[in-house]
């Protein structure tokens, strides 16, 4: 639909403007007499372009979040579960949401809604915005008319999402901290602190220890060539930044993130729970099982894992059994396999599979809480080395020095 800028009078006289979207200037004028309006001048809206809206559309940014995903769709449960039209339910709700790329979604959807096609077809035209599990439920749910199931379902498993997200990044967020803050006083210790203590050193023209003279040459080049470092190290972080979007890059940084000491297991068994779940939601929801492992494969947010998750599927389709595909994946503990092997038999795998992901789940809040107590220990012996090292390097001079004027 269009927007149209108009201008009338109203019933008492009183001049009234706004805009307001319609299909043309003949259904704006409908709708303004209906109101009590007289239309004195209907014409297109101009276009207005936000300039910084536009900027962050081309670098990938302003997509909703989990948080606005989750009201959409248990406000999009409520209304259907109330009766109301889709396309009046999408409509409503587009006026409720401030976020720009959002708004344009669901208008786009109300439009393609108008000319006949799905919900599920409408919704899949952006990919920036639903996912590809989002759309498959949402078919699901059209073509079983449970449309209301399908997104109460999805809510439920879009909060769990953003639950183990939350939980991971306030685990890591006192390890990030400490290790910002120290980067940032070797920083200052390297370009102030140490170049003063060198003034010093070189009055005496005392021979001065090893490690003094290592943190001193570490300093004069730090001083001399810090623009060039600055400047290597926001291009190397953009490199690295690049590289991680491209198809290979993303591979390799999703293998390496689960191989990482300490939190790689964490990042694996989180993972692995997102899995499971977003498996068990699907096939509850009468998605083929093929088609749920594609799904899957691309809602697990792990390159590596999803590649694990296609070579699944593609066992599943030569005929093998579900568990015996799991187990050359390499990614699943033995109880988990026994698991989907019962599951099989008994003809309950979606039921299992929640089980699956509860004791990830389960795994992952523990491996949480014991985080920090793992981590400290490293981070009080890097702090202590530092300390030993500048203990060494910026006072044994001194303390020589201190020593040949008692000595004399």
């Amino acid at each position: 639909m269009a927007r149209f800028e108009y201008r009338g009078r109203s019933e008492r006289g009183d001049a009234v403007t706004g805009v307001l979207e319609a299909a043309s200037a003949d259904a704006v004028a409908t709708q303004l007499l209906t109101g009590g309006i007289t239309p004195i001048e209907i014409h297109a809206a101009r276009e207005r372009r936000d300039l910084l809206q536009d900027l962050r559309r081309r670098l990938g940014g302003g997509a909703p979040g989990l948080e606005e995903l989750i009201l959409f769709a248990r406000q999009m449960h409520t209304l259907m579960r109330a009766g109301v039209p889709i396309i009046r339910a999408l409509n409503g709700l587009a006026e409720t949401y401030t976020n720009p790329v959002f708004k344009e979604a669901l208008a786009d959807v109300v439009e393609h809604l108008e000319s006949g096609r799905d919900l599920a077809g409408s919704l899949a035209r952006h990919p920036q915005v639903f996912s590809s599990l989002f759309v498959s439920l949402v078919q699901v749910g059209e073509n079983t008319g449970r449309l209301d199931e399908a997104f109460l379902q999805l809510a439920a498993y879009l909060e769990m999402e953003k639950q183990t997200r939350d939980r991971i990044k306030a685990a890591l967020r006192y390890p990030t901290i400490v290790i910002v803050a120290i980067a940032t006083a070797l920083a200052i210790i390297n370009l102030k602190v140490i170049p003063a203590f060198a003034r010093v050193y070189s009055g005496f023209h005392a021979k001065l220890p090893v490690p003094t003279q290592i943190l001193i040459a570490v300093s004069d080049f730090t001083v001399a060539w810090w623009p060039y470092l600055l400047a290597a190290l926001i291009a190397s972080v953009a490199g690295v930044r690049f590289y991680v979007h491209t198809e290979q890059g993303r591979y390799r940084w999703d293998k390496l993130k689960l191989r990482l000491p300490v939190v790689g297991g964490i990042i694996l068994r989180a993972t692995l729970a997102r899995f499971a779940r977003a498996f068990s939601m699907s096939m509850r929801s009468g998605v083929p099982l093929i088609q749920a492992l594609t799904v899957v494969a691309m809602a697990v947010d792990n390159e590596y894992v999803g590649d694990r998750v296609r070579a699944m599927r593609n066992g599943v389709e030569r005929g093998e059994s579900l568990t015996r595909t799991a187990a050359t994946t390499g990614l699943f503990t033995p109880l988990v396999l026994q698991m989907l092997a019962v599951g099989e038999e008994t003809g309950a795998v979606d039921e299992l599979l929640e089980q699956v992901g509860d004791f990830y789940e389960r795994e992952v809040d523990y491996d949480l809480k014991n985080l920090s107590d793992a981590i400290e220990p490293i981070l009080i012996v890097a702090i202590g080395v530092i300390v030993l090292v500048l203990a060494l390097g910026v006072f044994l001079p001194m303390w020589d020095l201190a020593s040949a004027v008692q000595g004399r």
